[in-house]
């Protein structure tokens, strides 16, 4: 699985918080791969950018030759210790670039951070109805581990998401 020749995949830059909370609010106002319903401010991904801008949380964006066109990061499932080796991906795609093979350059190499700082067990939580990123996800490996049936309540109605889960291995320093 490779990226398209043009696309590029990079650690994010506070440089990028504009393009990343552009791509957000789009999914925000017209998608179900959030269940945000207010358009976050710049105040308000610079505090997340001040979280995840951290070496075992990283955040990578895709960029081709019009800019920053999807983006994706890890998150700590719990801060106690028992779970250091856990995280849950994150990826949003600019809604002109979908289809293009963004997500899978970027889960690609999200896996591949993961790896690098020794995770092994990586986790997605997606809208059920999200058959892209299912798939998408299912290409990596992950299994549907269950499905959190009303979990979430958006444009009027109740939703379920499925979580899933890629097993990458022993991490090291256990």
């Amino acid at each position: 699985m490779t990226a398209p020749t043009a696309l590029k995949i990079r650690h994010a830059t506070e440089a990028d918080l504009g393009a990343i909370n552009r791509i957000y609010n789009y999914e925000i106002e017209h998608g179900a791969a959030t269940w945000d319903v207010e358009p976050w401010s710049a105040g308000q991904r610079l505090a997340w950018w001040s979280e995840h801008n951290d070496p075992l949380q990283p955040v990578i964006v895709a960029e081709d030759g019009a800019g920053v066109v999807g983006f994706a990061y890890l998150t700590l499932m719990s801060r106690k210790h028992g779970w250091r080796f856990t995280r849950e991906d994150t990826i949003y795609i600019d809604e002109q670039a979908r289809g293009q093979g963004v997500g899978t350059a970027l889960l690609g190499a999200l896996l591949e951070e993961a790896r690098a700082i020794g995770v092994r067990l990586v986790v997605a939580s997606i809208t059920s109805t999200n058959e892209v990123s299912i798939r998408l996800h299912r290409r990596f490996g992950f299994e549907v581990m269950g499905t959190l049936r009303n979990a979430g309540y958006k444009f009027g109605e109740w939703m379920d998401t499925t979580y899933m889960q890629v097993d990458l291995g022993v991490a090291s320093g256990g």
